[in-house]
């Protein structure tokens, strides 16, 4: 098997592919052949060094393939099934085969192709529990959402008009922007050229947003506080630019009772029972054609450097796919 590796962390030079003996899968496991690759920004972060990783270590956490063998003990799963995953407990999605727990494995949808699912299962699952969970969106509200032309962004948007809110987004320029105004924002704003804090209060009638969801990090954390309503909920589940800076408790009520939280997929799909009603979820939205998905990128497994470079810089829009 060829599977990417990293031996220290830093710029996607550091990543390495190598060809490795996969053993046997052990009890309460499936050896898994990969067909398509989820690229996400998890593996930017861990690759760069933000997320602790003990080193050396594989990299991604999502992938479709087709079971070709079995641990002792393993009834759900038969040779030969379609399967995907979006979650650890080890690192090792980006490689041509691998060996998965079971109990974390999910059977892929028939109304589902493999890259559409790489692509969107992980980002589906984040928005899922963004929305639905961490602040559950209600019909009418108005809703912030950063990135709105990446992954999670444009399925954020197009599930944000399913639940009946306003959705109000930011990306970087001109094309960003319609590709978010083309997938369930009605509006979206330019973080290159608009004031996003006095546009949203122009938006609202002067009120803010209830919720703003962040994944950018330092480089958007004031415009989201700026932008929030009194009592208003803000969502930092991302740091593509950075940490925000630590923030005094005293700022949050200075600036109306603010809330703050840092959620991850990993908490919210901890259990076995969260994990597949967030999956069946996201599956579901996809076979009513709520939620379609914008592969706008393809690599080969050869090439992930590139991969993580273009994600990194954000020359990419939509979603990305790695074809083992």
């Amino acid at each position: 098997m060829k599977a990417v590796r990293i031996y220290e962390t830093g710029s996607p030079e550091v990543l390495k592919i190598e060809n490795l003996e996969l053993p046997e899968p052990a009890a309460g496991e499936v050896r898994i052949r990969h067909t398509a690759i989820g690229l996400n920004f998890q593996d930017i972060y861990t690759r760069s060094g933000q997320y602790a990783a003990p080193l050396p270590t594989g990299l991604g956490t999502e992938a479709v393939g087709v079971v070709e063998g079995l641990g002792a003990g393993v009834t759900d799963f038969k040779v030969g099934d379609r399967v995907c995953y979006a979650s650890g407990p080890v690192l090792a999605a980006c490689a041509t085969h691998r060996n998965y727990p079971a109990a974390r494995l999910l059977h892929a949808p028939a109304h589902m192709q493999d890259e559409q699912i790489a692509a969107s299962l992980l980002k589906g699952m984040t928005v899922e529990y963004l929305m639905q969970r961490c602040y559950p969106v209600k019909k009418g509200q108005f809703v912030l959402m950063h990135a709105a032309a990446g992954g999670v962004g444009l399925l954020a948007g197009q599930w944000g008009k399913h639940l009946g809110a306003h959705m109000i987004g930011v990306a970087a320029g001109p094309e960003k922007v319609k590709l978010a105004l083309a997938n369930g924002y009605d509006h979206c704003l330019d973080r290159l050229k608009d004031d996003i804090p006095a546009r949203v209060k122009e938006i609202t009638g002067g009120a803010g947003v209830p919720v703003v969801f962040d994944s950018v990090g330092k480089n958007s954390f004031e415009q989201s506080l700026n932008s929030l309503a009194p009592r208003g909920f803000f969502v930092s589940f991302g740091t593509t630019t950075g940490a925000p800076p630590p923030m005094p408790a005293s700022t949050l009520q200075k600036m109306g009772s603010l809330y703050f939280t840092r959620p991850t997929l990993v908490t919210y799909t901890a259990s076995t029972e969260d994990l597949r009603n967030s999956a069946a979820a996201v599956f579901d939205l996809f076979a009513k054609g709520v939620l379609k998905i914008n592969i706008n990128q393809r690599y080969a497994l050869a090439d992930v450097a590139k991969a993580h470079a273009d994600l990194e810089s954000g020359r990419t829009s939509g979603s990305s796919v790695i074809i083992p």
